[in-house]
């Protein structure tokens, strides 16, 4: 079956999106079921955010930076 869309009868492209979606749902649902909450995630997300020291360069500065070399 050919994956381009130009190739596809309508029909050939619908099921291909309902395959494509179907699948996304089914990851999102296994996903649920075997990972963590969205809390537990943020939280986790939280506890390894690095924040650079006072007085480090902002990312507009290292840009600037770059930029000017």
């Amino acid at each position: 079956m050919s994956r381009r869309i130009s190739d596809m009868t309508f029909e050939t492209l619908r099921e291909f999106v309902i395959e494509v979606v179907n699948d996304q749902l089914n990851r999102r649902q296994h996903a649920q079921k075997d990972g963590q909450s969205w809390e537990e995630a943020l939280a986790a997300m939280d506890r390894i955010r690095w924040t650079p020291p006072p007085g480090s360069p902002t990312t507009l500065q290292l840009l600037r930076e770059d930029r000017d070399r």
